[in-house]
């Protein structure tokens, strides 16, 4: 019997399935890399082969038709990594000019460029009769009509390209991962029931908007907490213990569950994930050219089932961390297709 071998990223395949790995350039070892960095496999050398079932090496053409699609794939996730980061230096600036500005209240708060303000208002609006929440403000409403349209066509791309918020979740789940700790992965059946968990808190919330009529949520919600800066400039403990303890609950979280708040917490997220079920743009999957796998499901940050859904659950970020390490080029891909499948 062949003892069992950890195949990393970094050694190459054995001479007698050499040969196999060649049919998409250079995927494999982008595949593996991307095994070793998310999460540890003890799959051999002969187990991946015998489940991707690779085809013999076509010729040239399709070789670098497989290449040039792939260096799409990555220009593309490139950019998402890009646009994180201006929107994360965007909120951090605004914030930062409204602590030093001269004049109290001379520059707009964070509050005013969360779309979720405009979700409690209008919420407040429509159910008690025309009544908007004191101190919202226009661009609340504004930004939540913008989330709403993008939403409408790329699904839950706001999450995987623009909030703050995911992109510090990001950042803490490659924090992990060059620490070597270990994720904690809820078995699949708890973690369908977690996932209710984002409309419980925005029923809360809505709920406490009415009886409260004011923005309820904003005392206790991480993002204005960590990117509202009161901790660096006004720092008060006695004060706000409760939303530092919940920030950094979710902070901690966040480090052992892949983005446990957008996953299980994040009332935004559920009403996004609802307005998804809608979009025109979801990844689908091409069930001739699958060969199940499962590579596909192994970097997902929020750990959806992939390698058997026809299209891609409403929960996706449109990270396309599932479309780069799919061995199969077209596999998985981005479509211009109305679905109401969630």
């Amino acid at each position: 019997m062949c003892q069992r071998r950890a195949l990393t990223g970094r050694r190459r395949p054995s001479n007698h399935t050499a040969g196999l790995w060649r049919p998409y350039g250079d995927a494999p070892p982008r595949v593996l890399h991307l095994l070793q960095l998310h999460s540890s496999t003890d799959l051999t050398e002969r187990e991946i082969v015998m489940t991707l079932k690779l085809a013999p090496v076509p010729g040239p053409a399709a070789r670098s038709n497989a290449q040039a699609y792939r260096r799409r794939i990555w220009l593309t996730r490139a950019a998402r990594r890009l646009t994180q980061f201006a929107f994360l230096a965007f909120i951090v600036y605004a914030a930062v000019a409204h602590h030093l500005a001269a004049v109290d209240g001379a520059t707009a708060s964070i509050d005013a460029l969360c779309p979720f303000g405009g979700v409690e208002t209008l919420w407040r609006y429509v159910s008690s009769s025309g009544q908007y929440v004191p101190k919202t403000h226009l661009s609340n409403l504004v930004l939540l009509g913008g989330l709403a349209l993008g939403t409408l066509l790329a699904g839950g791309a706001f999450c995987g390209w623009v909030c703050p918020f995911g992109a510090v979740q990001d950042a803490l789940g490659w924090l992990r991962r060059r620490l070597g700790l270990h994720e904690f992965r809820p078995p699949a059946a708890v973690d369908r029931v977690l996932r209710y968990g984002r409309f419980l808190v925005l029923g809360l919330i809505l709920y406490q908007t009415i009886a409260s009529v004011k923005l309820w949520f904003a005392d206790f919600d991480p993002y204005r907490t960590l990117f509202g800066l009161d901790w660096l400039f006004e720092f008060n403990l006695a004060e706000h213990w409760i939303s530092y303890a919940i920030a950094g609950v979710v902070l901690g979280g966040s480090l052992l569950v892949e983005r446990a708040w957008c996953r299980y917490a994040c009332p935004l997220g559920g009403v996004i994930s609802l307005l998804g079920r809608f979009s025109l743009l979801r990844i689908r999957r091409d069930e001739a050219g699958c060969k199940g796998c499962s590579l596909c499901e192994r970097p997902c940050p929020v750990r959806l089932n992939v390698a058997s859904a026809r299209v891609v659950s409403s929960n996706c970020i449109g990270c396309l961390d599932c479309v780069e390490a799919c061995p199969r080029p077209g596999t998985l891909e981005v479509r211009l297709q109305p679905t109401l499948k969630a």
